[in-house]
């Protein structure tokens, strides 16, 4: 019964990541295909989804996710802000800058946590929920470069979010599923290589608290 029970667990998992990469809602018979099972063990998986509202049938018969997932969602942001509080106090003290972690939403980086350095006399006002393209500022770059063939490092930008700004992130690796950087921002110059050695050993405490 135990080995029954997991084998529906992960299949049940599965099928939520088939419906979360899929471009539009899926059959049940495409989903049968996928996962290489039978239709009434995707109709069992899928009524019991749908009873906590974690899949939603449309009007065609076609299944996509439901909005349960959205509330699990919603409670991913506090976890990771827990996970980094320590190391962005550390790093915005060390470097005397606006720290952060910041994810990918979409197309866009969103900010889901910020430490502002307690000793400086100005610092940048990055606040958490800030979003701007990942394709902009050194935090999106950091995202973006989770995809590189080789081993990614830091990404340093001047002025592409905020005139006279200077950001250094690295990614976040070795977290399934997570797209997130390190950052810190600051309206001052930064020693690049030295900082952006200190902010990479950051995302590793990062990645460690969250493994």
């Amino acid at each position: 019964m135990a080995a029954e029970t997991s084998q529906s667990l992960e299949r049940g998992l599965r099928l939520l990541r088939l419906l979360a990469d899929a471009p539009a809602p899926m059959t049940v018979t495409a989903l049968a295909d996928a996962l290489q099972t039978h239709r009434p063990v995707v109709y069992r998986l899928i009524t019991a989804l749908a009873r906590q509202g974690m899949v939603h049938r449309d009007a065609d018969g076609r299944w996509r996710l439901g909005l349960g997932v959205l509330h699990l969602a919603q409670r991913l942001h506090p976890l990771l802000r827990d996970a980094a509080a320590g190391p962005l106090r550390r790093l915005a003290e060390d470097v005397g800058a606006t720290a952060h972690l910041t994810i990918a939403d979409g197309e866009e980086a969103l900010a889901v946590a910020v430490i502002e350095p307690s000793w400086t006399d100005y610092h940048v006002a990055y606040r958490v929920g800030s979003r701007h393209p990942l394709d902009r500022g050194a935090a999106g770059l950091a995202i973006l470069a989770l995809g590189a063939a080789t081993e990614p490092g830091y990404q340093a930008t001047s002025g592409e979010l905020q005139p006279g700004a200077h950001g250094i992130a690295a990614p976040v690796t070795g977290v399934s599923d997570l797209r997130a950087s390190v950052g810190v921002i600051t309206l001052g110059e930064l020693a690049v290589d030295e900082v952006g050695e200190r902010v990479i050993r950051a995302a590793d405490e990062i990645r460690a608290a969250l493994s």
